[in-house]
């Protein structure tokens, strides 16, 4: 017999992955960049909505393809994984969009009330979210110019 402890449990978690459910409103324009010599085609975010929204939901993410975030200041910035199935890497750059950090990124649990931050290790004013690995298997290194080729 289940306890009644249990079952308030389940419908709490219940509740909040309801709650989390995504809307379909939120667009990004596409985009294509290059980054050491590889053409990447990129959805880019440059609004909180889309900022906050990011890869949430994703269940694959195709090779050579990401999402570019714009922001209209260089600062420390900082990603979390909410909502994200799937790991990631990202590479911050700089308002000169020269590579200043990469960092692998963990898809946190269901039960992780609160999944880790990744801040940058410099100043950024863009973010390139990949497919886990990316940076490291196209052998890109810090310094490394981002070029946006259309948007």
């Amino acid at each position: 017999m289940v306890s009644r402890w249990k079952l308030f449990a389940v419908s709490i978690l219940l509740f909040f992955l309801g709650t989390t459910a995504h809307p379909t409103d939120i667009t990004f324009e596409k985009g294509k960049i290059t980054l050491g010599g590889k053409t990447i085609l990129v959805e880019i975010a440059k609004n909180h909505t889309q900022y906050e929204r990011g890869l949430m939901f994703r269940k694959n993410l195709p090779e050579n393809e990401g999402m570019l975030f714009i922001f209209d200041e260089e600062e420390i910035r900082y990603f979390w994984m909410k909502n994200t199935y799937i790991d990631l890497s990202i590479g911050y750059f700089d308002k000169k969009m020269g590579l200043v950090d990469i960092q692998e990124m963990k898809a946190p649990s269901v039960l992780e009330s609160r999944p880790p931050s990744y801040p940058s290790a410099k100043p950024a004013m863009y973010a390139l979210e990949m497919k886990k690995g990316w940076f490291t298997k196209n052998k890109i290194k810090i310094g490394q110019k981002l070029r946006i080729s259309s948007r």
